[in-house]
């Protein structure tokens, strides 16, 4: 007996979700009639103000790279606490970063990052967390820096924002701590 109910009421949903489907269809996609429900249109759920169904309009962000060579740039804040810092240089001739080279350490890495007046590499990039080792070189978590580094693009924002970012101390701005909190 309740298999029989339990199959009326799925008939049913089915039937009833049937009915709330309108014969029009839009980019492939039915569209619900909804009686007197307000339905946001898919081009309002998006930042990129087109339909999420369809890439046809869709073109990507101008951005401006123009970016100082390395140790003429502005050094930027960092977003929030510990955050991990822009890169505020041009790329050029830097990347891609290789399982055999990096370009990033031969400037940053801590023994040669002050004569080059470059921002050190923390001491948390030298450290397994899984074996919570410190290693001596660069643990191979942090090998890629373009994985959580990225440059800093001149583009007008999609949203405002209003984030203020709080730093305990004012230096926290320019560097980490967070070796010292973990």
């Amino acid at each position: 007996m309740k298999k029989i109910i339990m199959m009326a009421l799925l008939a049913t949903l089915v039937i009833g979700l049937n009915a709330c489907v309108n014969s029009g269809r839009q980019d492939g996609v039915a569209q619900l009639k909804t009686g007197n429900i307000a339905v946001v249109p898919d081009k309002n759920l998006a930042l990129r103000k087109a339909s999420l169904f369809s890439e046809s309009s869709v073109k990507p962000v101008k951005e401006d790279f123009d970016a100082p060579e390395p140790g003429e740039a502005k050094v930027y804040e960092r977003s929030f606490e510990n955050a991990p810092p822009l890169i505020p240089h041009s790329l050029q001739g830097l990347i891609p970063i290789t399982k055999s080279h990096n370009s990033c350490m031969d400037c940053h890495a801590p023994d040669v990052a002050e004569s080059a007046g470059a921002t050190p590499i923390p001491r948390t990039h030298f450290i397994d967390f899984r074996s919570k080792k410190y290693l001596g070189h660069l643990a191979p978590q942090r090998f890629y820096c373009s994985e959580c580094h990225v440059p800093q693009a001149n583009v007008k924002p999609l949203v405002k924002n209003t984030f203020k970012p709080v730093f305990k101390n004012p230096s926290e701005k320019y560097k980490s701590d967070l070796i010292d909190n973990l």
